[in-house]
């Protein structure tokens, strides 16, 4: 198994996280623009407008930026759940898996070219899920989400079914980003949320 570099030090003070968080956006234009063998870290910390030295302050290295990038879109993803399922005015079920859906492909689509790279060059340098407290995150709000509809749903194993659907958004997403298909936006997002919705209210034996 590859081992995943980490950052130097993890920022603590409010100036400090700043300074991280413009070395990323810069990394992001950086590795979008020239790609893996056109970019160093020269490179990044002139377009972060900052010193080398104060890059290596927090990551060694350019595979330590792609890990990083990896775990800045995890938390994204992250914050795009839970601003989704936290708002009340949803009132079916497949109202907030598709608002979900929606919010996933927008997140997915701001940055589609070095989300393409990172997904297709450079998976191994994203963490395991179940070593990811962004993805722990995002499972725990999806597992509640299905308790909260417990009887509208059919499979009886909540932590297998929220796995399932979390797998079907993100390959589906994935697909759309990375292998951009003729098909509107909106009529992806809408067969997304029906591939969901099938599996959660499918009864084997019954035709529905």
């Amino acid at each position: 198994m590859l081992d995943i570099p980490r950052p130097r030090k993890a920022p603590r003070q409010a100036r400090s996280k700043n300074t991280v968080e413009i070395i990323l956006e810069a990394t992001a234009r950086v590795f979008a623009e020239h790609g893996y063998a056109g970019t160093n870290t020269n490179l990044i910390a002139e377009k972060a407008g900052i010193s080398v030295g104060s890059l290596y302050q927090y990551f060694q290295n350019k595979d330590a930026l792609i890990a990083a990038l990896h775990q800045r879109h995890a938390e994204q993803v992250q914050q795009t759940v839970e601003s989704v399922l936290s708002k009340p005015y949803e009132p079916t079920l497949d109202g907030h898996i598709g608002a979900m859906v929606r919010a996933l492909l927008a997140a997915h689509l701001l940055e589609p070219d070095l989300h393409k790279m990172l997904e297709l060059q450079f998976p191994y340098f994203d963490v395991p899920q179940s070593e990811n407290e962004a993805d722990k995150g995002i499972f725990t709000r999806v597992r509640a989400l299905l308790g909260d509809w417990r009887d509208a749903i059919v499979p009886r194993d909540l932590d297998l079914a929220t796995w399932v659907i979390l797998h079907i958004m993100e390959s589906m997403v994935h697909a759309a980003v990375i292998d951009a298909p003729r098909f509107e936006m909106a009529d992806i997002e809408s067969s997304i949320t029906d591939a969901v919705m099938g599996y959660l209210s499918y009864r084997p034996g019954t035709g529905a």
